[in-house]
C-alpha cells in the first residue's frame, strides 16, 4: 500500500506543478536506510515458502524491519507529514508485534482479493501475513479495510496504512511543490 501512496501523491504533485527533481533536495537523515529494508521485506518474501529456514525466521525480520524502519522515521520526525507516517507505521508494527510478527487480515475484507489468495492466508503460506482468528490480538489493527473497483488494484489495508499513506501524501507534496505552505 505504500507504493500506491507514494504514486498517488506524486500524481497529484505533478499536477499540481510539482517537480520531480526537487526529490534531490530531499534531506533524510540515514536514507540510505529505507532502500535496504524494502530490499530485505522484498528477499524475504520471495524466499520464505522456498528455503524452509527463511520461512522459520520471517517474522522475525520482518519484525526487525519495522524497528529499524521506526528508528529511521522518528530520525526525521521534524519533516512534514513524518507523524503521521510513524504513527501508521508504529500501528502496523503493534499489530504484528503482538502477533508474532504477522498481519491479521480480515477474512470478510479478503473477499476482494483472488480465492488464491485466501487459501494461502490459511495454510500459513504468507509469513507476513494471516487470518484474523479469535485468538487475534487487537484485530482492527490489521488489514480490515477492503479496497476493490473502481480502485485500480484490489486490496486490503489496515487503519496503519491509511494514516501513513496520508503522511507520505504530505511529505511529497511539500517536497515536489515548493511553494506549498499547507503540507
Amino acid at each position: 500500500m505504500v507504493f500506491d501512496g507514494f504514486i498517488i501523491a506524486l500524481i497529484v504533485a505533478l499536477i499540481r506543478g510539482g517537480k520531480i527533481t526537487n526529490l534531490s533536495e530531499m534531506k533524510l537523515k540515514m536514507g540510505w536506510v529505507f532502500p535496504i529494508l524494502l530490499l530485505v521485506q522484498i528477499i524475504v518474501f520471495s524466499l520464505q515458502n522456498k528455503i524452509s529456514w527463511v520461512g522459520g525466521y520471517s517474522n522475525i525480520a520482518f519484525i526487525f524491519v519495522y524497528i529499524i524502519g521506526l528508528f529511521f522515521l522518528l530520525m526525521n520526525r521534524n519533516l512534514p507529514g513524518f507523524f503521521m507516517i510513524i504513527v501508521g507505521v508504529g500501528l502496523n508494527f503493534i499489530v504484528m508485534s503482538v502477533n508474532g510478527g504477522r498481519m491479521p487480515v480480515s477474512p470478510e475484507a479478503a473477499l476482494v482479493l483472488d480465492p488464491s489468495y485466501i487459501d494461502a492466508l490459511k495454510h500459513g503460506l504468507y509469513a507476513k501475513h494471516e487470518l484474523i482468528t479469535n485468538s487475534t490480538h487487537l484485530p482492527f489493527l490489521g488489514d480490515i479495510v477492503p479496497l476493490s473497483a473502481p480502485y485500480p488494484k484490489e486490496q486490503v489495508i489496515s487503519i496503519g496504512d491509511i494514516i501513513m499513506n496520508i503522511g507520505v501524501f504530505i511529505f511529497i507534496q511539500k517536497v515536489l511543490v515548493k511553494g506549498d505552505k499547507k503540507a
